[in-house]
């Protein structure tokens, strides 16, 4: 299974998860409001993340995580995929779906 495969998979398996093509590229969503995107062609993931979450991934692991373009001051991550192991990236993304399911 590719990487962006398998964050597919991860992302929909979230419950009432679904994926919406938005500026091109995937996103995947819970109520209407995205909490991971992808960009197949870069290899990478933007998963929303709280500002202290994205501050440990960074700091601990700067290869496979940085701060995300335009949303990154909302704590968002982008995700090298081919880095990154299964269970931190089901754990994330599972993560950002309570984040966005529970804001509403």
């Amino acid at each position: 299974m590719s990487a962006a495969a398998r964050l597919r998979q991860i992302a929909l398996e979230q419950p009432d998860a679904e994926e919406v093509e938005t500026w091109g590229h995937p996103t995947f969503r819970v109520g209407g409001h995205i909490f991971a995107g992808l960009d197949e062609a870069a290899g990478t993931a933007n998963i929303k993340a709280t500002l202290e979450t994205q501050a440990w991934l960074v700091g601990e692991h700067p290869d496979v995580f940085s701060v995300s373009p335009r949303v990154g001051k909302s704590g968002w991550v982008t995700v090298v995929l081919t880095e990154v192991h299964a269970d931190k990236l089901r754990e994330l993304v599972a993560d950002a779906w309570r984040l966005t399911s529970q804001s509403d």
